[in-house]
C-alpha cells in the first residue's frame, strides 16, 4: 500500500519564534505551522510532517528568500544533532526573542507586568561556554544519506549526541562548539582508542558493549574531569583504556569510571571509582571555591552563572541583618555567594549528596553563617522548619524546570517574607507561580540572563515585594 503524499507548503513566510524555539508561519487559510531551523523573515517551501487539530508541523525543503536575521551556522552537524538549534540566528536576535518569551509568559500565564523590566544580560562567550558535556558511544551510529549513496564501506561506531527522536542512534561528532578544548581532542581520542583496543561500543537495543558514555567537565580555574561509563568490561580492559587516556592527557585533574548495567545511564545511584587524580574538580566564583564531583549540579556556563548570581544578590539588596532561606539550594552556591552580606542563610535541597557537598564547600570557604537541610521541599518546608530556623526576612528560590510545588507556594504565602527573589530556568512555570503569589506580592523587577547561547533556553530573575 503506497503512502499518501505529504503536503508541501510553498512560499511560506516565517513570522516569529514560538515554543521550544520553533519558528512559526501561517498557511493561506490561516493555520499555524511550526517549523524548526528557519528564521523569522525567511520564505520557505516546507513539507508537512504532522497534522494536529489546531496546527501543523513541517520541515523546510528549501529557503526561497533568506531573512536578514540569519547568520551562517558554524557547526557541520547543525540540524542533525539537536544541540544548538538557533545557530542560524544572529546573537542579538536570539536575545530579542528570549526577552520577548519571558515577558510574554509573565503577561499571558502570570497576568503580570513587572514594574521594572531590565535589559537581558547577554553571554560574553557565545560558543565553547559549557563546563559539562556528556557523549554516548554507539555501535550503530546514524548514517548520513551521502554515506549510503557513496557505496563505500563505513564504520558504524560513533561517539556523540543522540539524534533527536531516535534514542538508539548517535550522531558521530567531528567538532562541537559547546565546550572548549581539550574537549574535542579527548572525545576523538576516546573513540579512536576504543577502536584501536577493539573495545565494543554500546548497543542500547541489545544492551551489549564495553564503552557506554563519556563525560567531560572543566572549570574556569583550569581543572579537568573525565568520566568513562562502561557497560561490561574486564579489569584489564578498563586499566588499559584509562591508562591510554591518562598518558595522552596528563592535564586531567580527575579521571574516573563507573560500571553501569542499568537500563539508563544516569550516575546518581552509581559508585564512582577514581582511576587517577582527585574525585572532584574545583570552580571559583569571586573569592569562593566550590568542589564539583561527578554527581554535582553546577550551572553549565560558569562565567555567566556568576552574573546570574550577581543579579540575584543585587535584587535581594541585603543589609547584613537578614535571615535568608535559599530554597532548592543544590550544592549551596547561591547560599554561600550571598552569605557575606546576610546575617544567616538556610539552604534546603532534596538531594543528600548535594547537601553534603554544600556543607563541605562552606568549610572550605570558611563560611560559618550558613546551614543546610536535606529533604523534599514540599515536605520539609513547613511550620516546623520555620520554628527550627526562625522566620526568614528574604527567600531566594531557584527551583527546577517544573517550578515550585503548590504546597511550597502556599507555605511562602504563609511565611510572608518581605522579599522573594525567584530565579528560574523556565519562565512559563515561574509565571504560573508568580500568579499564585500575586495576591500578596507585587513583581518589582525582572531581568533575563542568557546562559545558553545558540539555544532557546533562558534564565530569568524576578524580585517580589510584600504588599503593605
Amino acid at each position: 500500500m503506497s503512502r499518501k503524499p505529504q503536503r508541501v507548503l510553498e512560499d511560506l513566510k516565517i513570522h516569529t519564534l514560538g515554543a521550544k524555539g520553533k519558528a512559526i508561519g501561517k498557511t493561506e487559510e490561516g493555520r499555524v505551522v511550526f517549523i524548526p531551523y528557519v528564521a523569522p523573515g525567511d520564505i520557505v517551501d516546507a513539507r508537512v510532517v504532522k497534522k494536529r487539530k489546531n496546527y501543523l508541523e513541517a520541515e523546510a525543503i528549501s529557503i526561497k528568500s533568506e531573512s536578514e536575521q540569519r547568520v551562517e551556522p558554524k557547526c557541520e552537524h547543525f540540524t542533525r544533532c539537536g544541540g544548538c538549534k538557533w545557530q542560524h540566528l544572529k546573537y542579538d536576535q536570539q536575545l530579542v526573542y528570549k526577552q520577548n518569551e519571558v515577558l510574554e509568559n509573565l503577561k499571558r500565564i502570570g497576568e503580570i507586568i513587572p514594574e521594572r523590566i531590565e535589559p537581558i544580560l547577554p553571554s560574553e562567550t557565545i560558543y565553547h561556554y559549557r563546563n559539562k558535556m556528556e557523549f554516548s558511544f554507539s555501535d550503530s551510529r546514524w548514517i548520513e544519506k551521502e554515506e549510503i549513496e557513496s557505496g563505500e564501506i563505513f564504520d558504524r561506531r560513533g561517539l556523540g549526541f543522540h539524534k533527536p527522536g531516535m534514542w538508539d542512534k548517535i550522531i558521530d561528532l567531528n567538532h562541537c562548539y559547546l565546550q572548549g578544548e581539550p574537549s574535542d581532542r579527548i572525545r576523538k581520542f576516546c573513540k579512536e582508542e576504543g577502536i584501536r583496543q577493539e573495545l565494543e561500543f554500546f548497543n542500547p537495543r541489545n544492551r551489549t558493549g564495553a564503552l557506554r558514555t563519556l563525560m567531560i567537565r572543566n572549570t574556569l580555574a583550569g581543572d579537568l574531569m573525565v568520566l568513562i561509563q562502561f557497560y561490561e568490561a574486564s579489569k584489564d580492559q578498563i586499566e588499559s583504556y584509562l591508562s591510554a587516556i591518562a598518558s595522552e592527557f596528563p592535564e586531567i585533574t580527575s579521571l574516573l569510571y563507573v560500571i553501569n548495567q542499568k537500563g539508563n545511564d544516569t550516575l546518581y545511584d552509581q559508585d564512582i571509582i577514581v582511576f587517577k587524580g582527585k574525585d572532584h574538580i574545583e570552580e571559583t566564583m569571586e573569592s569562593l571555591r566550590f568542589k564539583v564531583d561527578a554527581k554535582s549540579f553546577y550551572q553549565t556556563n560558569s562565567a555567566q552563572a556568576l552574573r546570574l548570581y550577581e543579579v540575584a544578590r543585587d535584587f535581594a539588596d541585603l543589609s547584613g541583618d537578614e535571615l535568608v532561606y535559599d530554597l532548592y539550594t543544590g550544592t549551596g552556591t547561591i547560599a554561600q555567594f550571598i552569605a557575606q552580606k546576610a546575617k544567616y542563610v538556610v539552604g534546603v535541597e532534596a538531594v543528600p549528596e548535594a547537601i553534603e557537598k554544600a556543607k563541605e564547600n562552606a568549610v572550605i570557604n570558611n563560611i560559618g553563617n550558613v546551614t543546610f537541610e536535606v529533604g523534599d521541599m514540599k515536605n520539609v518546608f513547613n511550620d516546623k522548619f520555620v520554628e527550627r530556623h526562625g522566620k526568614a526576612d528574604i527567600v531566594i528560590t531557584d527551583p527546577p524546570r517544573d517550578g515550585m510545588h503548590g504546597d511550597v507556594v502556599a507555605q511562602l504565602l504563609k511565611l510572608a517574607p518581605k522579599k522573594i527573589v525567584y530565579v528560574s530556568c523556565n519562565s512559563a512555570t515561574q509565571a504560573r507561580d508568580l500568579k499564585l503569589l500575586s495576591e500578596e506580592y507585587r513583581v518589582v523587577r525582572s531581568r533575563a540572563v542568557d546562559l545558553f547561547p545558540q539555544t532557546h533556553h533562558i534564565e530569568n530573575v524576578v524580585l517580589l515585594i510584600k504588599n503593605e
